[in-house]
Formats: C-alpha cells, structure tokens, sequence
C-alpha cells in the first residue's frame, strides 16, 4: 500500500513512455534509465501505462513487467498512478489490483472506447469500477481518443464518490477547464491535472494542480522548474520557461508521426531506450530523425541538461 495520499498529488507527473525491446517486450535498462532520470529531473509523481506510454498497443505481459519493474524500483520514493483504462470492466479491475499488488498509489481509467457510450452509462461504468477497485480512482478525459466525453455534470457527480479522488484533463478544452475549475474552488476540492503542457502556465496560475506532461519524460527540470516559478508567482521566469516549452510541443510533437515516436526518439539520443514504438504505431523516417537531432541540439544550448 502507498504512504502518499492520492488527494493531495499535485506537481509535474509524466505519463512515462515505454521502453521496448526489438521483440517488442519492456526493455528493463531503459526503464530503469527512464526513472532514474526523471526522479533526478525532480517530479513529483509517475504515471505509467497511460496514452504516451501506448497502453492499448502493449501485451498484458509487458504491462505486468513494467509495473513491478516500477512497484520494485520505485518503492514509496514518489507516488505513481498506473492507467487501467479498458473496454471491459473486469479486466479494467484486474489491473487496478495488480497495481495494488505493486504498491502502485491509484489508478486512471479514461472513458470505454469503441462503442459510442452516453453519460448515464458512463456514470454506471465508473461507479463500479471505483466501488471494484482496490485503489483510488483518477478520471481521465481524452475524447479525441475515446469519442466518450466526460461531461462536466458527470464528472461532478462522479467525484462525490469516496473512492475518486481527482481529474486528469485532456479535452484541449481550455472552456471546460475555465467552468470546471469555477466549479471545483466553489463547490469540492479535487486534484485537477492538464496533459496539453501547452496550458501548463496559465492552468496551474488558476489552480489547476499541475501537469501530466509528456514532455518532461525527455526535460524533466524544464517543467519542474516552470511549475514551481508559477507556484512562487515568478511569472517572468514561468513565462521564459513556457517558450521553452513551447518549442519542445513544436519540434518534438509536430515533427514526429505521433506525439510518442518524437519522445521515444529524443530518449533514445539521450541514450535511455532505442525509440521503438509499439504496432500499430511507426517509428519516425530518417528524415524526421534528423530534423529531430538539429532541434535537441539546438535546444540543449537554451536549456542545458
């Protein structure tokens, strides 16, 4: 069981990439490399198995892998979140009780994908996983993945429940945010955390708890850093570290085909992992790779590693 208190989670915790072997199982050094790099980085939490960690592509084998190799190296050194979205329920609860097994803090489930699903439905599916799971549950809301949004009703309804305790937002909605947030300093308190780092500033300077950000896999400091300058309310540096931000959402997630391949791709250069992606997905073309390289290097002299 974890020592850290899910209700109280805030700051900058990755959704971890998966480092995989040319057989495509978990590639352990580099995970090992990945999470040592990212307690060094400064976060202050872990998410694995999550969208940028190519959950729905990955054998059940390496998701048992990875969660022990996290739940064995990680111990209660920070608190981690492992994704256990499903279409089926009773496998969505197995892996919240392997996660509970691993020591694992809670777990995230984004809406059942496939079948178009309304928000009664949605309120049901969640009610039981929450009251079947053995860990706290986190809401998570991507519908340009799933096609099921989380309404902003639902989602108030579904945090009176005692066993969901936070939000991960990745709507790209910064209206719903605006209303949600209104709703959340007036009505209940929650952890609300953002995956777009594009809204990181300006979301956590009105209270959101922080970032689930993919790009502190590669720039761990680099988001530490902006989150704690808008906590301090040093907002000339937050700016400064925004662009930064900014540049690496622009080189890394619009060169590559998908917004994994580029991360992948620059650990890989930084010597964490050989950048491979899981199927259906493709790795980046040479051409990508090179423009990739011109940028990190680039880079790394604006904000050296």
């Amino acid at each position: 069981m974890s020592d850290h208190n899910p209700s109280q989670l805030h700051g900058i915790i990755p959704p971890t990439v998966t480092p995989l072997t040319e057989k495509m199982e978990l590639d352990q050094l580099a995970t090992s490399k990945l999470l040592k790099h990212l307690i060094d980085g400064g976060v202050h939490g872990l998410f694995v198995l999550g969208t940028t960690g190519e959950a729905p592509s990955l054998t059940d084998q390496v998701k048992i892998d990875l969660i022990q190799q996290v739940g064995d190296e990680i111990g209660t050194k920070l608190p981690w979140l492992v994704g256990i979205t499903d279409t089926c329920l009773a496998s969505a609860v197995k892996w919240a009780e392997r996660s509970e097994q691993q020591g694992a803090t809670a777990v995230v489930a984004a809406s059942p994908f496939y079948f178009p699903v309304d928000q009664s439905a949605l309120y049901q599916f969640f009610e039981q996983l929450a009251q079947e799971s053995p860990l706290p549950l986190f809401l998570y809301d991507i519908p340009s993945h799933t096609r099921n949004c989380l309404e902003r009703d639902t989602i108030i309804s579904l945090l009176q429940l005692p066993n969901i305790v936070g939000y991960k937002d990745s709507s790209l909605d910064v209206m719903h945010f605006q209303r949600l947030n209104q709703l959340r300093t007036e009505e209940q308190s929650f952890p609300y955390f953002l995956g777009p780092e594009e809204f990181l500033l300006e979301t956590t300077l009105l209270g959101a708890s922080g970032g689930v950000n993919g790009g502190a896999n590669i720039f761990p400091k680099l988001y530490v850093k902006l989150y704690n300058s808008v906590k301090q309310r040093d907002i000339e540096t937050a700016q400064r570290l925004h662009h930064l931000v900014m540049q690496v959402s622009r080189n890394i997630y619009q060169t590559g085909r998908t917004v994994t391949s580029g991360l992948k791709f620059a650990l890989a250069e930084m010597g964490i992992g050989n950048g491979l992606m899981a199927p259906p997905q493709l790795n980046l073309t040479d051409k990508e790779k090179e423009g990739m390289r011109r940028f990190l290097n680039e880079f790394r002299n604006n904000f050296p590693l």
